[in-house]
This record gives structure tokens, sequence and C-alpha cells, in this order.
């Protein structure tokens, strides 16, 4: 069998980043190998750790690098370390320039619940319900893009962050939300706040008017104060949630409690240029260099990138299956361990997912059976 070669920018970043990005490289490596496929993986400075040797958080030359590659997976960036230097200079700042040079307005983020996790849930659910949903993020304008300003002294000050979209900026997140709706369970939720901000109104109008272009999509929009309450009281009710850059921001984080810790979810941006692969937890310093992060949010992300950017649905589903297997066997890092439960470090829950990888593999030779 005859594989396929793609180049894909690696950026460890800071904290636990460059652990979990080893992690998935060397799970998809394995996989590599069963389909032979031929990956490159093109090595980076970003985030804080660029500050550190480049002096900016978004260097030229991994700017130009990530424009080439076929793909980018990226670690977490942040930290204390770098908490006095200015907004624009900060790691953070090289995400959002990377987004922006990029052309990347769509982020996808897929809370699922898997069914050996069930028992860490801090819901309780009937028995046969289930949490498997997308939130479906504007991720180029909103409030974190909009003018700032602040002013005053000590005592005294004033602050302001400016919400803005425009129809244009809404329709092309939300015509990517319906047809990914349409292609799953055929529902969609628009979140917004249009009781009360004239940001949301617009957001509301305009998703209402792309609905009637998709009547095979059950669609409603809600309040995010009742989303947010909804999440957690009936989370199978939602399919594809549709929202602003900053309500999918925080409601994604709230969902990923759901299924266990915000270490399992993997996320996806595009728009114009090279799709970026992120887990969506933070660097966690406090973390870094202790063996103890959960790598599966990463690995899952890799996961992706071969399913949507790759076009390797196979591949993408025996790591996935691979992860599954692996955790259905009781292997767990501390974020997801019952008190008292034996744990499993970063590289030695890679090594289980690796290791379910190959034996499909193996199996697949043997038998002829597909994974």
């Amino acid at each position: 069998m005859t594989g396929i070669r793609k180049t894909i920018a690696v950026l460890p970043g800071d904290g636990i980043g460059p652990e979990v990005i080893r992690a998935a490289i060397s799970v998809v490596e394995e996989c590599a190998r069963g389909f032979s496929h031929r990956f490159e993986f093109v090595e980076l400075p970003f985030g804080g750790a660029a500050i550190d040797q480049c002096g900016e958080p978004l260097p030229r030359e991994t700017m130009k690098a990530c424009r080439k590659a076929d793909a980018v997976l990226l670690g977490a960036v942040g930290g204390a370390k770098w908490d006095s230097q200015p907004l624009d200079r900060r790691p953070e700042a090289g995400l959002l320039g990377l987004r922006k040079e990029l052309g990347l307005y769509i982020n996808v983020r897929p809370i699922r619940l898997l069914e050996s996790l069930r028992a860490i849930s801090p819901l309780r659910m009937e028995q046969n319900a289930t949490i498997d949903m997308e939130i479906v993020r504007e991720l180029a304008g909103g409030i974190y893009f909009g003018p700032r300003q602040s002013s005053g002294s000590n005592g005294d000050e004033v602050a302001s962050d400016t919400e803005i979209y425009s129809s244009k900026e809404i329709e092309r997140v939300a015509l990517y939300a319906f047809r990914r709706a349409a292609a799953r369970r055929g529902q969609l939720a628009s979140i917004d706040k249009a009781n009360v901000l004239v940001s949301s109104g617009l957001w509301r109008r305009t998703a209402q008017r792309i609905a009637k272009d998709f009547p095979e999509v059950q669609f409603e929009s809600l309040y995010v104060d009742n989303a947010a309450l909804q999440i957690i009281l009936r989370p199978a009710q939602f399919d594809v949630i549709l929202t602003s850059n900053m309500f999918g921001d925080i409601l994604s984080d709230e969902a990923a409690a759901l299924v266990g810790s915000i270490g399992l979810i993997p996320s996806m941006s595009l728009g114009k240029g090279t799709a970026l692969y992120e887990p969506i937890h933070g660097s966690a310093p406090q973390l870094a260099g202790k063996d103890s992060a959960n790598p599966i949010g990463t690995i899952l992300c890799a996961a992706m990138m071969l399913r949507e950017s790759f076009g390797l649905p196979a591949e993408a589903a025996a790591i996935e299956k691979a992860v599954a297997y692996a955790l259905s066997r009781g292997f767990r890092t501390p974020d997801i361990a019952k008190r008292g439960a034996q744990t499993v470090g970063c590289t030695e829950m890679a090594a289980r997912v690796r290791g379910a990888v190959a034996e499909s593999h193996a199996e697949t030779e043997r038998y002829g059976w597909g994974v």
C-alpha cells in the first residue's frame, strides 16, 4: 500500500506543551508506520519559549514554516514567567497572531464522554445518556480583537474592551456550523446574549437567516446564561453549538468538565490557511517536567488532523479506538483518576495508546480486519 507524505509544523510551546506534543507525535508515528505514511515533523519555537530564544512569541521563521506546512500541531503557551511582558508581547499574543496570520476564523471543539470515564463525570446521568457535541466557535472577531483602552491612575482607572462583529464574520462561521450539523445528527443551537448586547442581536438575526437555507437542521437560538445551565442539566440535547469567540471559549471549558477533564479535549482551528490543532488545556507550568500531564487531548488533536486535514478517517479511527482501549483497561493520568487509584504518567499513557495502535495493525495484517 502506498501512503501519503505530509509536513507538520510542531509548536511545543511552554509548560507541559513539549511533553504532550512528544506523546502525540509518538502515536502518530506508530500509526504512520502501520499505514505506510511518511510524516515530517518540523519543530519550531513559539510562545514563551520563543520569547526566551528569539525575543518574540511568534518569530518570522516560525510563521513562514507554518504557512508552508500541511498542518500545525500546537502544545500550549503561557506561564507566570512572562506575565510582566506587555499584552502584545506575551506568549498568548503569539497565539492570537498565529491565528490571524493563518486566517483562522473557525474553532471546533468536540466534547465526547467515553463510556469508561462515565464514573468520573460530575453529572449523574441515565446509563444510556450520552454527551457528544461539537462547539463551533468564531475565532477571529469579537471582544478579543475589538478596540481596547485604559486610562486613569490607581484608584480611578477606566478600561474597556469592545465587542464588534459584522454579518459577514458571523455568516462564514455559521455556514460551517450548519454544514457540520447536517453531517451529524441535524441539530444546531446558536448561543448569544441578544436580550442585552447589540452585537448578539446581529448574531441571532444572521444565524436565523442562514437557518432558512438548512431546513434539514433543527435550529434554536439560546441566551448564553440559559445555554450554560442546559449544558449542565441536559448535555445530551446538544449536537452542534454555534457561538461567538468569548462565549465559545467559556462554554467549551465548562463542557469539558462534564466528560472528566479539560486534558481530554482536542480542538481544530481552520479558515483561509493551514489548519491548527491544539488541546484546549493551558500550559500548566506547575506540572511541567513531572511526567503527570494528560496527553490524550493532544493525541486526539492528531487524530482530528489525520481526518480533517489529511483525509485519513481510518487512521484517525485507529488512534481514537486506541485511546478508548487504553482507558477501558483502567490506565489513568492523575487528572482523571479516582482517589486512591493507581495512575500512570504522560509517557506511559502515550505508550499504552501507541501499543494499542500497533496491536490493531498486527491484527489487521494477521486476519485482514479493518481497524
